[in-house]
């Protein structure tokens, strides 16, 4: 999650998903404007499949997953479980079941900290800031949404 987070300093309004290799070290990310909140897990899924088609190849010709999806889910609101999590979680489920990767981790971040539902972990660092902030930190502006491929 750190790593994810280091590579692209999400915003409130952001989702990054990772693909982690067999050693829980991220080979593939792409993060994404989430748009308007919706309870439509095929919203997501469709989302969440374009970028790991943009990312990374397929593993359907394997026979197990050898590689894990993950979901940072980035918002200003609520930290507790809300409808709109259930839709990003199925949606993850499905398009890991479509792309051939194992599903991981859902985890919210928010102002106060990281959260990884279902799991009752969480912390303080890293967490969501404001962007303006994150800009003067790095020097320059980061891109609200950009894909990284990283071949080991």
């Amino acid at each position: 999650m750190e790593a994810l987070h280091a590579l692209h300093r999400p915003t409130s309004s952001t989702a990054v998903v990772g693909v982690l290799d067999h050693d829980e070290r991220v080979c593939a990310s792409a993060s994404f404007a989430r748009g308007p909140a919706s309870g439509d897990g095929w919203v997501h899924r469709n989302a969440l499949l374009t970028q790991l088609r943009r990312v990374t190849p397929h593993d359907l010709r394997r026979r197990s997953p050898a590689r894990t999806a993950v979901l940072l889910h980035c918002r200003d609101e609520e930290t507790r479980w809300t409808e709109e999590d259930g839709a990003w979680m199925w949606g993850l489920r499905d398009a890991c079941t479509l792309h051939g990767l194992r599903c991981g981790s859902y985890i919210t971040l928010t102002a106060s900290g990281w959260q990884i539902l279902g799991e009752d972990r969480g912390g303080r660092r890293p967490a969501v800031g404001p962007a303006a902030g994150r800009a003067e930190q790095s020097g320059g502006e980061r891109p609200a949404a950009r894909g990284t491929v990283r071949a080991d």
